[in-house]
């Protein structure tokens, strides 16, 4: 196994921290309602996908993100709690990574409305880190 020099090292825990700090800033987003704060975690040709529990369905870039998003947040005021969040840096800047999440419905009295984990591709775009496809497995 290779020794990493520090550099190596710092920029590795940099892309880890930028990485992780994706589904917790989303989450905030879909609490506050911040569409177009979501909408800007994806990549241009960012894909969100749910799977599981009879909601099976996939967008793919951000005019089509901007307009889903907008509909199923005013419809249903999800409140997503993320949890254990795992990551394996590829290089050249792309990463894979899962968490697991609760979800609530707020408009409901935040009765439990699924649980389940993300599967997430992440890219580099410029310096910043931004999902590449995201897919909610409903369980």
């Amino acid at each position: 196994m290779a020794t990493k020099t520090f550099e190596e090292s710092v920029t590795e825990l940099a892309d880890r921290e930028a990485i992780r700090e994706l589904p917790q800033r989303y989450c905030d987003c879909v609490w506050r309602g911040d569409v177009n704060g979501i909408v800007a975690l994806f990549a241009e040709n960012g894909t969100f996908a749910v799977k599981g529990a009879g909601r099976d369905r996939s967008v793919t870039g951000r005019p089509n993100l901007l307009k889903t998003y907008s509909e199923d947040l005013a419809a249903i005021k999800p409140r997503p709690y993320i949890h254990n969040h795992v990551i394996e840096l590829k290089g050249n800047g792309r990463a894979i990574g899962r968490c697991y999440v609760e979800v609530r419905n707020g408009s409901k009295n935040f009765e439990l409305f699924g649980t389940g984990y993300y599967n997430d591709e992440y890219v580099k775009v410029g310096d910043e880190w931004k999902f590449q496809s995201r897919s909610a497995i409903l369980v």
